[in-house]
């Protein structure tokens, strides 16, 4: 199978799964909504998530991407007969990681609430902190099991395996539904945390078989092994990214959870947004740079830099031609898409209105998020995790400056546009190192396909406000699933267009 086919296949693999997941995900987002709104409920179930999922991109999928697979691979190419020992031995390294940060989330959940969300304190809601606290508490060994299926991901995507973890968040939100729907009115927001340990354990347990069917066993820990020092001088500067990530998230937390600025809401509203915003990022965006990956890190072990390079633009163009008129379709549809999907129960027409006014703003920033991914995945291909922290601490920086300069006139707006400018920068910033690194990218193709597909996107997206002006906004009386329906119509005709 050609390389092209390959990568293909494993995307085409890996966004069917994940758009199936997606589409669970809205229907776990639908139940918060009508149960939680963006009250309460909703607010301390999103910051207790929160930091579990920022250190999963450290210890799970983040550390996948920048050292797992890559050394994983070279390993593979190079001693064979060592891979499943190294596999082996990081089992047992991650496991005994994962299980400190668990406890110690545990131990500290009132000092990390504090820290991520000190507008709660002075929020005017006496039981809105300890809630957080508690539902922290519980949600923190979520890390665990996450960390370890993660560990898994990178095995077999190694392998060229790719449908059994592409598969796992498909659970994770299966089992958030039906505790959502079976035990709120009894748990309150705890069932959504039961859901989610639930989910993770389900996400590790999936992985098990195909992990033994391709030829792992345990074995004693080799701590000797060159591959294990390589995977800690690559996580070192990768541990450093994603702390400054967690400055970016903090920064938006925090400044969410100020009502007297933002308003009331402001952390659902960022939630419900991005959640939105995430769906064709990860369909799309996400799925391609995880596919192509191992692809990259093969032909690095090669030396194959012109291969490389062609790979590299093929992912670009792909990703240009379908996340494009994504991006204006979020844009130009924001407040139908809310309005449609979320406003009902406790989710009224306040809550649509700060919803769709970040998910507006999220949608300039969709192209340059993908493009994040694939540059990124480009330098940990190389065993470059350094060049990324440093492009993304200047990103950062821009982003907090824009924060604060944006979040006063544009509320939670502001705080989303802020987030798609800095991303931008930080493409900018990657593409120049990139190009110093190996030199002419194929520039010229890749801003011609850039430019192509700009031009019908703005056609779709005139075509598309006009159907959301003149049809979705003057059936807003009608019945839900006839809304849903127009809605749905009106996306494929503008896919037509496009």
């Amino acid at each position: 199978m050609s390389t092209h086919r390959f990568i293909a296949r494993s995307a085409g693999t890996i966004g069917l799964f994940t758009g199936v997941s997606r589409v669970l995900g809205f229907v776990r987002d639908l139940i918060i909504a009508a149960a939680f709104g963006t009250g309460i409920g909703a607010e301390a179930f999103v910051v207790s998530f929160k930091l579990p999922n920022l250190l999963r991109d450290l210890v799970g999928e983040g550390a996948v991407n920048s050292a797992l697979v890559p050394v994983l691979t070279e390993c593979k190419e190079k001693k064979r007969e060592e891979f499943w020992v190294l596999a082996s031995t990081l089992f047992f390294l991650s496991a005994g990681i994962l299980l400190t940060l668990s406890i110690l989330g545990v131990v500290f959940a009132p000092a990390i609430v504090k820290l991520i969300a000190p507008g709660f304190i002075a929020a005017g809601e006496s039981e809105k902190f300890p809630l957080t606290v508690n539902l922290t508490r519980a949600i923190f060994p979520y890390i665990f099991f996450i960390g370890l299926s993660a560990w898994a991901m990178g095995v077999l995507n190694s392998l060229g395996e790719f449908r059994s973890s592409a598969f796992g968040p498909i659970l994770l939100n299966i089992s958030m539904i039906l505790c959502g729907v079976f035990l709120e009115k009894r748990w309150g927001p705890m069932a959504l945390v039961i859901g989610v340990l639930a989910g993770g354990v389900l996400q590790l347990v999936c992985q098990v078989p195909p992990l033994f069917t391709s030829g792992f066993h345990f074995t004693k820990p080799r701590w000797n092994l060159s591959g294990v020092s390589k995977i800690g001088k690559l996580l070192i500067p990768r541990a450093f990214g994603s702390a400054v990530y967690q400055v970016n998230v903090f920064v938006d937390s925090i400044l969410a959870s100020f009502e007297s600025i933002v308003g009331p809401g402001g952390q659902s509203a960022l939630y419900y947004s991005n959640r939105l915003f995430q769906l064709p990022l990860a369909i799309f965006g996400i799925s391609l740079a995880q596919a192509v990956l191992p692809t990259f890190a093969l032909q690095m072990v090669k030396g194959d830099v012109e291969a490389f390079k062609k790979t590299f633009s093929l992912a670009l163009r792909t990703l240009a031609m379908i996340v494009i008129p994504a991006s204006v379709g979020l844009v130009v549809l924001a407040k139908p898409i809310v309005r449609i999907i979320f406003e009902h129960g406790r989710f009224d027409a306040y809550s649509t209105s700060i919803t769709a006014s970040a998910l507006f703003f999220y949608g300039f920033g969709l192209l340059s998020c993908s493009f994040v991914k694939i540059f990124v995945n480009a330098f940990y291909s190389m065993q470059d995790t350094r060049t990324p922290v440093r492009t993304m601490a200047i990103a950062v920086g821009l982003n907090i400056f824009f924060c604060l300069v944006l979040m006063k006139p544009l509320k939670v707006g502001g705080l989303a546009l802020a987030s798609s400018l800095s991303a931008t920068l930080n493409v900018w910033l990657l593409y120049i190192a990139l190009s110093k690194r190996v030199g002419y990218l194929d520039e010229a193709v890749i801003l011609k396909s850039v430019l192509r597909v700009l031009a019908a996107s703005v056609i779709m997206g005139v075509f598309a406000w006009g159907y959301g002006h003149w049809v979705l906004e003057h059936s807003a009386s009608v019945p839900r699933p006839l809304q849903a329906i127009l809605l749905a119509g009106g996306i494929a005709i503008s896919i037509g267009v496009y």
